[in-house]
């Protein structure tokens, strides 16, 4: 007899076998109730922390220490032989037998993309695995994501339930920073060296929480931008949250940002309003995180309306 999953649909626990080869995705596949129907994860798959225990299958092609500007330069050398930034094992994937194998196909520098997965299968005989592929560029699509991975491992019901749950939170955040009479103008920095603004689903969050973003476009990457830009706009507020970057990684680069003589002119700086968040866990990866993603420019951009406890764990002003 099958066991009935959260939604509502019959299925045998343990006939799955899912491989998740992107952060976000572990975290989709962990709040559908699936985590022990985890095989296989990718280096970079660490949330929840029991997910660490299962074997990693990927692995970067560059050096991953050194500061942004180090980082920036190796990426962009591998991009320029047209090499994947990732190594698939793909001996190791075949070996574990998954069902189901989920990646993205949003951007090829942050995480194993889907032609890495079909390369590393492409030899397969008999029956393959089905390739579950994440797309989101903006806000809405990380919630048709997750419904879209609950349809694919055969929970569509929970998948829109977990969905809907996120909308409504968000929701009432976006509610409650309407009423607060004014909206600052935010600087969401991505990436240090070379600058870099926030895109995708970043204005989107900015908004909700009651900000304005000054660089990003909703659905588009992340755009470059100079720091003559970041003066002339002369934002309220910056948020420093560089993709995959803790927050002790961030602000052993401040240096670099603070050492332009007009730093200190910033509005943003003169006031006490630059902070550092945790680019690692949250913002960059799009699941269910996000929401708490919100809840932190929530608490930075009006905390004197929201405090949902993440100062210090999540973020900290300079």
């Amino acid at each position: 007899m099958g066991s009935q999953h959260p939604g509502g649909e019959a299925a045998d626990r343990g006939t799955r076998r899912i491989v998740s080869l992107l952060p976000s995705a572990t975290e989709i596949v962990c709040a559908l109730g699936l985590e022990r129907e985890l095989v296989g994860r990718s280096h970079e798959c660490d949330y929840p922390p029991p997910v660490e225990r299962l074997p990693a299958l990927t692995a970067p092609r560059f050096d991953p220490a050194g500061t942004s500007l180090e980082i920036d330069r190796r990426v962009r050398a591998i991009v320029s032989e047209a090499l994947s930034v990732y190594r698939v094992d793909a001996e190791r994937l075949r070996a574990l037998a998954p069902g189901y194998i989920v990646t993205q196909s949003q951007c090829e520098v942050c995480a194993v993309s889907e032609s890495d997965v079909e390369r590393a299968v492409a030899e397969w005989t008999g029956t393959q695995p089905k390739v579950v592929s994440l797309k989101a560029t903006d806000l809405d699509g990380v919630w048709i994501d997750i419904e879209r991975v609950g349809a694919a491992l055969g929970l569509a019901s929970r998948g829109a339930d977990v969905a809907q749950a996120l909308r409504e939170r968000v929701g009432a955040i976006r509610e409650r920073a309407a009423g607060a009479g004014y909206r600052p103008g935010v600087a969401c920095i991505e990436w240090i060296e070379p600058l870099m603004a926030a895109g995708n689903w970043m204005p989107e969050m900015v908004a909700i929480a009651g900000g304005h973003d000054l660089f990003g476009t909703s659905g588009a990457h992340s755009p470059a931008i100079t720091f003559d830009a970041l003066h002339a706009m002369n934002p309220e507020i910056i948020l420093i949250a560089p993709c995959g970057f803790p927050i002790d990684r961030s602000l052993a680069e401040l240096p670099l940002l603070r050492s332009d003589p007009r730093w200190n002119e910033l509005e943003a700086v003169a006031s006490g309003r630059v902070f550092v968040a945790d680019g690692n866990q949250y913002f960059n990866r799009p699941g269910p995180r996000i929401a708490e993603s919100i809840e932190i420019l929530a608490e930075i951009i009006h905390p004197t309306i929201f405090h949902f406890g993440h100062e210090e764990r999540g973020w900290q002003r300079l």
